[in-house]
């Protein structure tokens, strides 16, 4: 799975997305102070069905310390969804 970073009018928001398999993996760099998304420190990764209206559902161990590990979390967490599938 392939994350891209989402480029926007505000320059300060770090959001990278990926779709695979049906299903969409959003990636944010929240912090509790300064310019972007406001929550707590660390990289919130959360996923749902593309094709569905669906709220999205956090990734489990949310927020992480890297975008890696967020990465691979995302990951993990489509392997799963796909050999429920």
């Amino acid at each position: 799975m392939q994350f891209n970073r989402i480029r926007g009018p505000i320059e300060d928001l770090l959001i990278w997305s990926a779709t695979s398999n049906g299903f969409s993996f959003v990636i944010s760099f929240e912090t509790r102070s300064g310019p972007g998304l406001r929550g707590r420190h660390g990289y919130l990764a959360s996923w749902r069905p593309i094709h569905q209206s669906r709220c999205a559902i956090k990734v489990g161990g949310s927020p992480f310390e890297s975008l890696v590990e967020a990465e691979m979390a995302c990951t993990a967490t489509l392997a799963h969804l796909t050999r429920q599938a």
